[in-house]
């Protein structure tokens, strides 16, 4: 049945049966723009847990965006902050937790994620749509600098997702594509792991 009311059909992926405790937070995983924070914040109201934004820790860490920490400091102080954040906060229980895109390129954050047994969700999303959002928001921009010398368009967003995206993969419990989704749905899909 197709429709403005029309429920869309959304690939929710599980990698295996999901588990559940409370106890467990819910990690989300994903590139830039696929709706980790705005999802994130959501889904902590719905669930009545405590929301964690990776990004926004680092920030007040440094007591600068995230754009001057790679301008000013180099790519190398932003991702020892982003270490730092994750282990702090992946010990958490009982969380909502959201990490920035990059977090999952070391070695040393893959296992902090994977020994920390929560349900991680891999918010998956098109490229195109991808940058879409990238731009539309102006924060994004503004703060947040290139990842490549490709600098930041469509081609750096698919070059770095198909490095990121076997990895996701490798972490999660379960995959959500969020390309046609608005935020209240992805929360919906995704609330529906937490009460399984």
């Amino acid at each position: 049945m197709k429709g403005a009311n029309a429920v869309p059909f959304v690939p929710l992926c599980l990698r295996a049966s999901v588990p559940h405790s409370s106890l467990m937070s819910l990690v989300l995983i994903g590139y830039r723009g696929s709706g980790k924070t705005t999802i994130g914040r959501g889904l902590a109201t719905c669930l009545g847990r405590p929301f964690i934004d990776a990004d926004e820790l680092i920030v007040a860490r440094a007591s600068k965006s995230i754009r001057e920490i790679f301008e000013q400091d180099g790519e190398s102080a932003f991702r020892r902050y982003e270490t730092e954040v994750l282990a702090e906060s992946i010990s958490r229980h009982g969380h909502v937790l959201s990490f920035g895109g990059g977090v999952i390129e070391s070695e040393a954050n893959r296992q902090l994620l994977r020994s920390a047994d929560h349900v991680i969700v891999y918010l998956r999303c098109d490229p195109q749509e991808l940058l879409r959002r990238i731009e539309r928001d102006a924060q994004s921009v503004q703060m947040r600098p290139p990842l490549t010398a490709l600098g930041g368009g469509i081609d750096e967003i698919r070059n770095v997702l198909a490095r990121r995206e076997p990895i996701y993969r490798s972490l999660m419990t379960a995959e959500l594509d969020v390309t046609h989704l608005t935020p209240q749905e992805a929360i919906t899909h995704i609330a529906g792991l937490d009460r399984a």
